[in-house]
């Protein structure tokens, strides 16, 4: 079965490309630079790309006019872990409607090609104050695209695979170590270095992971090698 997966080149994007060549898929990657100041990591998720011989695209759309985000707008600040979260709604690092944005391109790219399974590895114990990760999103967007597209009308439904939805981190993690993922140019820090800053809410979340499962992180390991630590 084709699959095309939502690939960012983090941590998460990581174990579901191993997970989707585990159940024998047959995967397309799919990358977006939106305009997120942490573009490295698409740059170093080639390498990934290339270990498991993946063909991957990246789709250009930038969000920064739309604004609102830590992650799009260089004005506002990228959160401390301890600052990370607002007295009401999503956090700083929220940037509106980006996941139903990415789904409606991935559905088009998809529909395209023939291909009826779209996999994103939105998860929601570890980050539950964004709107647009639960499974109530994703099956409203499952809808929506096959009431949109051609499956309308009778050609095959689209089906969206969330299988770390009810996953923490560190169950990611494992799953992805189990299966003999490398990590190593998986990049996570909102601040876009590839150095980890190990203050911002994505690098303190890779970090407790890495220590539950009582490795090294795969990515300080190399840099350390590189003598870049």
């Amino acid at each position: 079965m084709k699959a095309v997966v939502l690939f960012s080149g983090g941590l998460d994007s990581t174990t579901l490309l191993y997970w989707a060549l585990s159940q024998g898929k047959e995967v397309q990657a799919l990358s977006f630079d939106y305009g997120q100041r942490h573009r490295l990591e698409i740059d170093l998720s080639a390498r990934t790309l290339e270990q498991l011989r993946i063909p991957g695209e990246i789709l250009k759309v930038d969000l920064r006019p739309i604004a609102g985000s830590a992650l799009t707008d260089y004005s506002l600040e990228i959160p401390r872990w301890e600052a990370q979260k607002p007295k009401t709604g999503p956090p700083p690092t929220y940037v509106p409607f980006r996941n139903g944005i990415f789904l409606s391109l991935a559905a088009a790219y998809a529909e395209v090609r023939s291909i009826s399974e779209i996999l994103c590895g939105f998860h929601v114990l570890d980050s539950p104050d964004y709107p647009d990760t639960t499974e109530n999103f994703v099956r409203a967007m499952e809808r929506a695209i096959n009431q949109g597209t051609k499956a309308a009308f009778g050609a095959p439904g689209f089906k969206i695979i969330c299988p770390f939805l009810t996953l923490t981190k560190v169950e990611i993690l494992r799953l992805g170590l189990e299966l003999g993922a490398d990590y190593a140019y998986s990049l996570s820090c909102y601040r876009g270095s590839e150095i980890p800053c190990l203050e911002c809410p994505a690098c303190v979340y890779r970090q407790r992971a890495w220590e539950m499962v009582g490795e090294e992180d795969h990515l300080l390991r190399r840099l350390r090698k590189e003598g870049k630590l």
